[in-house]
């Protein structure tokens, strides 16, 4: 059991007013060692929680009375959002991107959870398959929803091929438990061809609906598949195999409507993208909840960018949400987001992005009534295969790109790529060959960076 420290505290908070110093370990609050910061927000969340404090050059530990009234925050921001033991992932997925990693990367990058902790406070898919009796317990107890769940098949001997685990035969059991439970959940289903695809994904959309038609939601995503996969039976999605998704998905949506009054599976925007066809409008996503998994980001994006809205999505920092540059409080916690600092700026504008950025961007662009805007696809050399989101950009690549780049254009970057100011191979923001203006990764920052006083009109429409 590790104990959290403390990175940074509040002016003049409670905590600061009781002595409590950065780099200090809570080893115990009100004599309980929280084992990460869900147990840590409810030990503070109280009148007056006690704190045994460890500090270096201290010979004992302190013992400190945050003087504050209950729901008072105390202050405090700590390093990391588990103190014990991250629960590893023991699945050996063919598809899991992690092994799809090139070698030599940071030792975080390659960690595999599978933590229901994290999926509450991230948004990380976990299949359960380390799910125990005294997780059920805690998660029904203190209501720790919404949860995600990599399904991927409801065949019990395809899920546990696919997860190469014997447990992933069984496993969907706490899925059922925790719906039952009022557990909001939202599946997931990453489509492999030839492995659970066609009459398999058929047969676990119906069953889904059947079992658990407490779900929430369903993504369809398809496989990601890099150059550095070892595995012979991955391969990726054919248009006429994204064409069959797609209408499979739709076809399930009217079921679901019929059923439950809402279309509950999704397919992802990348399937539509991959199948050349016509996104479906803003309002058939429901709400855009697994917005974070690609589905309806595109048309969210869309809005934001097309007309003057407060209501945006923010997609997380990272990619490896929980591990590197993530907030230790999830999620839910507010991140600190560089906007453009030059809004105005009437220079020549250039977008980096990935390769389905460089297909979607465009025309939306276009319609901001600016001609001195260029997007430029940065070719991801670095993974190869078929990744084209620009979340796993690299600073490799961007380099390669920015050397095309006219010298006196501004360079804008989405954020997505980074954790912090670091990519995923390793590389910051000033190892870049220039300097590039990074962006929150929404059509709201985009707007705001693009539309000055010269612009020659205010675009204020909604695309369908």
């Amino acid at each position: 059991m590790g104990a959290p420290v403390v990175t940074a505290i509040s002016p003049g908070s409670p905590a600061d007013l009781a002595g409590v110093l950065v780099g200090d370990e809570l080893l115990s609050i009100n004599a309980v060692s929280p084992m990460d910061v869900i147990e840590y927000h409810q030990l503070t969340d109280g009148k007056n929680p006690v704190f045994i404090v460890r500090r270096s050059g201290q010979a004992l530990d302190l013992r400190l009375v945050i003087a504050k009234d209950p729901g008072v925050p105390v202050g405090i921001e700590v390093s990391s959002a588990v103190f014990d033991r991250i629960r590893t992932c023991d699945n050996h997925c063919s598809f899991c991107f992690i092994y799809q990693l090139p070698k030599g990367l940071r030792k975080s990058l390659y960690l595999k959870d599978d933590d229901y902790r994290l999926s509450f406070l991230y948004g990380n898919f976990t299949t359960l398959t380390r799910f125990t009796e005294l997780d059920a317990e805690r998660v029904l107890e203190e209501h720790l929803s919404p949860l995600y769940v990599s399904i991927h098949a409801t065949d019990p001997l395809v899920r546990a091929d696919l997860l190469r685990n014997p447990r992933g035969a069984t496993s969907l059991r706490w899925l059922k438990v925790l719906l039952e439970g009022g557990i909001e959940i939202h599946g997931q289903v990453v489509v492999c061809p030839g492995v659970n695809d066609g009459a398999v994904l058929e047969d676990t959309l119906l069953t889904l609906l059947d079992e658990y038609p407490q779900l929430e939601t369903i993504g369809v995503v398809p496989l990601g598949l890099s150059d550095h996969s070892g595995e012979p039976t991955m391969r990726a999605h054919t248009t006429e195999q994204a064409d069959a998704v797609i209408d499979l998905v739709e076809a399930h949506q009217r079921r679901c409507k019929r059923a439950l009054g809402k279309k509950v599976v999704f397919a992802s925007d990348e399937y539509y993208l991959l199948a050349k066809r016509t996104l479906p409008s803003l309002r058939v996503y429901d709400g855009v909840p697994q917005h974070e998994n690609g589905v309806g980001m595109i048309r969210t994006f869309e809005r934001e960018l097309l007309r003057r809205t407060t209501e945006h999505h923010t997609r997380h920092s990272g990619f490896f949400q929980a591990v590197d540059g993530a907030p230790a409080e999830g999620y839910r916690a507010v991140r600190s987001t560089s906007h453009s600092s030059t809004e105005g700026d009437d220079r020549p504008v250039t977008i980096l992005t990935g390769s389905y950025g460089a297909m979607v961007l465009p025309p939306l662009v276009a319609q901001l009534g600016r001609d001195d805007v260029t997007i430029v696809e940065v070719e991801n050399r670095f993974f190869g295969g078929n990744i084209s989101v620009a979340g796993l950009l690299v600073a490799e690549d961007i380099n390669r790109v920015l050397a095309t780049v006219p010298a006196e254009h501004r360079v804008l970057l989405p954020d997505v790529c980074l954790s912090g100011d670091r990519f995923l191979d390793g590389f910051t923001l000033s190892d870049l060959r220039r300097d590039v203006e990074v962006l929150e990764t929404s059509g709201a920052a985009l707007r705001r960076a693009l539309l000055h006083p010269s612009s020659p009109k205010q675009v204020d429409k909604v695309a369908s």
